[in-house]
């Protein structure tokens, strides 16, 4: 097996809280791997209840999730499945059939399925993953999002949030302070150019 590569950050799953992660994390500066192994049931959805979209369905909804990813250079690994993850004194090391990664933080938005949490050692409540309201696990710099943390609210929305908090906690941890992900026309001007209506 070779060594692949080294990451500031690793998600793990390709839906909107693993998307969602990965977006900010890379839009503010940190090297992110995301794989995607589209198992996301976002493919059986269509969205009416999403805040500020009027009607989408699942699967274009993650087109374009992965497309903005893409824009914001995540290194956005398609159909390569994670086969396990173990804590280092580093950091952790995330294992593929392809390759071996290192990363110091590691997000699993790997919906219900709970494996990964469970051999990295991550304490349960019950059947679900224990986490803090910035989505961190037991296990130090490991973060746990969407439908493995909640026993029911299976939301697009809740998923979406609970990606950007875990990213908005490595990004404050980085750099020792409280961090906020906030935008403003003249940011998206600055970096759309020309896509961005002026009225």
């Amino acid at each position: 097996m070779t060594e692949s590569g080294d990451s500031d950050v690793i998600v793990v799953g390709g839906g909107p809280a693993g998307l969602s992660a990965g977006l900010f994390a890379s839009k503010n500066g940190l090297e992110t791997t995301l794989f995607d192994a589209d198992g996301t049931w976002m493919h059986k959805a269509h969205l009416f209840n999403y805040l500020g979209v009027g009607s989408v369905g699942g699967s274009e909804f993650i087109a374009t999730a992965r497309q903005q990813v893409d824009d914001f250079g995540v290194d956005r690994r398609q159909g390569e499945e994670v086969t396990d993850i173990e804590s280092t004194d580093d950091g952790f090391v995330v294992e593929t059939d392809d390759g071996s990664y290192d990363a110091r933080y590691v997000v699993l938005a790997t919906g219900a399925n709970r494996d990964l949490a469970e051999s990295l050692g991550c304490d349960f409540d019950g059947d679900v993953v224990e986490v803090g309201v910035d989505m961190e696990t037991s296990v130090g710099n490991a973060y746990a999002t969407g439908a493995m943390v909640r026993p029911e609210e299976w939301q697009a929305a809740i998923s979406v949030g609970d990606g950007a908090a875990a990213a908005l906690n490595i990004l404050s941890k980085e750099r020792d302070e409280h961090f906020h992900d906030f935008d403003t026309p003249a940011d998206a001007e600055a970096v759309f150019g020309d896509l961005v209506d002026d009225e």
